[in-house]
């Protein structure tokens, strides 16, 4: 069994290494973290790469204890059907100065874009962005709107933490910038705001 000490590392040291031992061939992992969004974090980085995976706690210690399942392998991407488009979103305003107009202009990008029927495969907030997932946030119903149509929601852990709200995201998953930058690298087009 590979051991992984990812204890004290800071998002995304702990998905990162894990999956180095895993494109080593790791069959059986053994990750320690010291954190609940690097549990989440690298418990769907080894449950995508075809992984089970059981958590065990001690005082500040969580272990993940991962066994590839024989034979299970996660397609990459299903057949191309349409062009992905991915948009990473760092402002919780769009536009220049003028807050209040970016905030006004923001709403109905988002609401806009929840209508679409063509609507993107991921959406990643960071820095001030992920205060439109909180549920005070005008927005926020039509980021609900989209997750629920099928556009995967992410949100920085980082980002969450340094605002202090990480509890009080109302959509989304908390993630980390590795898994960030792999959904929006992957797409076929990105738009950034």
């Amino acid at each position: 069994m590979i051991k992984v000490n990812a204890m004290g590392k800071l998002c995304p040291e702990p998905v990162i290494m894990t999956k180095a031992e895993i494109e080593k061939g790791a069959a059986e992992l053994e990750v320690l973290v010291d954190n609940d969004i690097a549990v989440s974090n690298v418990t769907r980085l080894l449950e995508g790469k075809g992984f089970s995976v059981a958590l065990t706690r001690n005082d500040n210690e969580r272990k993940l204890t991962a066994k590839k399942i024989s034979g299970c392998e996660v397609p990459a991407s299903s057949s191309k059907r349409d062009e992905l488009l991915a948009i990473l979103v760092a402002h919780d305003v769009l536009g220049g100065n003028d807050k209040e107009l970016g905030e006004v202009l923001m709403k109905a990008f988002l609401g806009c874009l929840s209508k679409l029927s063509k609507r993107p495969a991921v959406m990643a907030f960071m820095n001030e962005g992920v205060k439109l997932v909180m549920p005070d946030s005008s927005a926020c119903d039509y980021i609900k709107e989209l997750e629920k149509a099928g556009t995967k929601i992410l949100v920085c852990g980082t980002c969450t933490t340094h605002f202090n709200i990480t509890d009080k995201i109302a959509v989304g998953t908390i993630s980390n910038m590795f898994e960030i930058m792999e959904m929006i690298t992957g797409a076929d087009n990105t738009l950034i705001f």
